[in-house]
């Protein structure tokens, strides 16, 4: 895999022409109230676009579109076989695309361009065909009976599935949403995180170049306490698929209930644990894995490895091998291909960091490595502590 050079990307986010409008039922249209709101290069700090902020009137379009397109039936009655191909060609059309999407991914979230091209998009790619071949073999059941009768379980598609997808890993995220639920039949509205909608709103220019058909994909950006809100309460949304905070998908939850009883898919926050025993036959390969496993991403990974737990016996030779590996982690320009720490995803979230770094502190903990030097140049720059 060719990952250019820092001058190369460089010029491409010059020249790149960002899509910032909704997407409904096959085209690109702003905000029926015409709102925006900024969209910003957390490494640059820079706004590098005004995006249509959807409202009420815009998800009840995107909803209306998606029920039409799912009664219609040219893609819930579809053959699995045209589904199959469909998705497949989206598939395509993001490897295709790989560069502008990896580069869309890296300016909206700070993250490393080499990551963004090496395992973001490609991982996209891969949801995408999986689900794809998945379709033709998801078959309905016969249920045991008597001799006298026959029951047929069939499976069928839900109908509208509203997803609403964190700003961790943008495009990804939203193809495991897609995926499924495209390859099922379904119709979506997908609502990508305010911080970092980019890479989803591109995607619809993709889907109808891979023949998916108008208002089976709908793309608002919007904030979640009012389009995602809107989304969420809306009788015509059969299913509800979130990624993101305990808090919010608690309030989903409720949504859903107060609505229309809809099904509701959560995948909430965690805390993950590396476990390292004195019997560990390559310690330093253990630390390098869990290094990556907690400073990946900027640790802004929910499923990242925010706790050790290790053997006392091996306690300092472990700590000793994972200071060296994490001050690998250096902070450096996201579109530089040799920088394996990109940003934090904007100023709120790197105070909530140093937060954390500081209430350890005050607690007894030692600071073995500081970002303070490159967080007073860039707030959104944390070195690995």
């Amino acid at each position: 895999m060719d990952f250019h050079h820092l001058q190369y990307w460089q010029q491409r986010a010059q020249a790149l022409t960002i899509e910032n409008r909704l997407f409904i039922n096959g085209r690109y249209q702003p905000a029926a109230e015409g709102g925006t709101f900024a969209v910003e290069d957390p490494a640059g700090q820079r706004e590098l676009t005004q995006v249509a902020r959807a409202g009420d009137a815009d998800i009840e379009l995107a909803v209306s579109a998606a029920r039409a397109a799912f009664e219609r039936g040219d893609w819930s009655r579809a053959a699995p076989s045209r589904r199959k191909a469909v998705l497949l060609a989206l598939a395509e059309q993001i490897e295709l695309h790989a560069e502008t999407l990896a580069l869309l991914e890296t300016l909206d979230t700070g993250k490393p361009i080499r990551h963004s091209l090496r395992d973001d998009i490609p991982g996209a790619a891969r949801c995408l065909r999986w689900y794809a071949e998945a379709i033709d073999k998801v078959y309905g059941e016969i249920a045991p009976t008597g001799a006298d009768a026959l029951a047929l379980i069939e499976r069928e598609p839900v109908g509208v599935v509203g997803a609403i997808t964190p700003w961790n890993f943008p495009l990804l995220l939203a193809c495991w949403k897609l995926g499924p639920a495209l390859a099922t039949g379904n119709s979506v509205v997908l609502k990508p995180s305010e911080k970092s909608p980019l890479s989803a709103i591109y995607l619809g220019r993709l889907a109808q170049q891979a023949g998916l058909p108008d208002g089976v994909l709908n793309i608002v950006s919007g904030f979640g306490h009012d389009a995602g809100k809107a989304l969420a309460l809306h009788h015509d949304v059969d299913a509800l698929t979130f990624t993101g905070s305990t808090q919010v998908a608690k309030q989903l939850m409720v949504y859903a209930g107060e609505s229309n009883m809809k099904r509701v898919w959560l995948e909430a926050g965690g805390k993950s644990a590396n476990i390292i025993f004195a019997d560990c036959p390559d310690i330093d390969k253990a630390a390098q894995a869990a290094a990556a496993g907690i400073f990946y991403n900027q640790g802004q990974v929910c499923i990242a490895g925010t706790r050790l737990l290790v053997e006392e016996s091996i306690q300092q030779t472990f700590l000793q091998a994972l200071r060296k590996h994490a001050a690998a982690f250096t902070p450096g320009n996201p579109l530089d291909p040799d920088t394996q720490m990109g940003t934090l995803i904007d100023r709120g979230h790197s105070a909530k960091v140093a937060g954390f770094i500081d209430n350890g502190i005050e607690q007894g903990q030692r600071c073995f490595l500081t970002g303070a030097a490159a967080a007073r140049t860039t707030p959104t720059l944390a070195r690995p502590c």
